[in-house]
């Protein structure tokens, strides 16, 4: 990864952790029977361990990094990001947010690491969402296709169906040149439908998830996760 951009990622951190009097810290742990993003798996169909830490102001702004193993079938073998964006409420039950993420691969032999922006709405049980690659690396798909045309639109329903246990219904469509290089399809799209049950030990969640890329079966993947204020 750019290590200017490491630098800048923990200078700013820094920074607004020594003015954060209406802030808040958070990290989570975590692991997942199969790291899957947009419905493809990113470990091989093998166990992942996450964890990350999240900043918040009162403002709206946030800002954090995350990371997981990865299994593309080479030398990779984790995967960080850093991200920042702000998010509001206006009344009591819309929410919007506008955020960028950078998707980093350090131990990757090739250039392979993406930036997006994403922005997003919510409303009661449904949130709708919108990104778009912004950066890529060389080596991300073929020199004679547009790095950055990929777009990706999802809507995910969650209805509570006790204080402590939700159903959520997740739909999401991938489309642009980064897709058909990647899948040989210029478009396709993922779907799943998860269980998650919040206890004092943390979350647990039960998903069953599928796509209609050729050749790919459904996958149910058993998770959990547990957040801290530090």
């Amino acid at each position: 990864m750019n290590k200017l951009l490491i630098n800048s990622a923990v200078i700013l951190l820094t920074s607004l952790l020594g003015t954060a009097a209406h802030a808040a810290v958070e990290a989570n742990i975590g692991a997942t029977s199969n790291y899957l993003w947009r419905g493809v798996t990113q470990t091989d169909d093998a166990v992942a361990v996450q964890g990350g830490i999240d900043y918040s102001h009162d403002s709206g702004f946030y800002a954090g990094t995350w990371a997981s193993n990865v299994d593309f079938g080479d030398d990779t073998s984790y995967e960080i990001d850093f991200y920042a964006g702000f998010a509001g409420t206006i009344g009591d039950e819309f929410e919007y947010d506008l955020s960028y993420l950078y998707y980093a691969y350090p131990d990757a032999d090739a250039n392979i690491d993406l930036g997006e922006v994403t922005a997003s709405a919510s409303w009661r049980w449904i949130a709708v969402s919108y990104s778009h690659l912004v950066n890529a690396g060389s080596d991300v798909t073929a020199p004679t296709v547009d790095n950055t045309d990929m777009g990706y639109i999802q809507t995910t329903l969650t209805y509570p169906l006790s204080d402590t246990l939700s159903i959520s219904a997740h739909y999401g469509y991938s489309t642009g040149d980064v897709v058909t290089a990647w899948f040989d399809t210029n478009n396709y799209a993922d779907y799943s439908i998860a269980l998650s049950k919040d206890t004092d030990l943390g979350t647990v969640s039960f998903t069953v998830s599928d796509t209609d890329l050729k050749n790919d079966d459904a996958k149910v993947l058993l998770g959990y996760s547990y957040s801290f204020d530090l």
